[in-house]
């Protein structure tokens, strides 16, 4: 039975919880996710517990946040002048919104805090600071 290895095409099945057993993410009613082991296309603790793994194979993966998408970063967090922000934009917390930085890079925000004169936006990922925990199946492998 073909085990994946770096370079191959793999498809997988997933659950993504947090260690609150919430679920962030799965592939359930969806396609498979499909990616290039070793590619740098899935984060890096997943993709490291890929090879070797055999079509019909499971396993539940714990990545630690430096594997994942990393410590949240205070600087990301910034509280910019309410009144820079065109007034039909929505400010609820938890709003997600898109930035431009004078580079033209699109960033995306999320509103983490609002008061009369400020609104603190996080560019951190959502999932910054938390260790993820992964249920695996592989359903695919295409050899390189």
């Amino acid at each position: 039975m073909n085990q994946a290895k770096a370079g191959d095409t793999v498809r997988i099945n997933y659950v993504g919880t947090l260690n609150t057993g919430e679920t962030f993410d799965s592939s359930e009613g969806r396609d498979p996710l499909e990616f290039v082991v070793g590619a740098g296309q899935i984060i890096n603790g997943l993709d490291n517990a890929i090879p070797g793994m055999a079509v019909g194979e499971k396993k539940v993966v714990e990545v630690p946040c430096a594997q994942a998408y990393g410590d949240t970063n205070p600087e990301a967090v910034q509280a910019v002048p309410r009144e820079g922000i065109p007034a039909d934009i929505p400010l609820d917390v938890g709003t997600q919104l898109q930035m431009q930085t004078p580079q033209g890079q699109v960033v995306p925000v999320t509103v983490a805090e609002v008061t009369e004169t400020e609104v603190t936006l996080d560019a951190n990922h959502p999932l910054a600071g938390q260790d993820l925990n992964f249920a695996i199946e592989v359903v695919g492998i295409d050899e390189a």
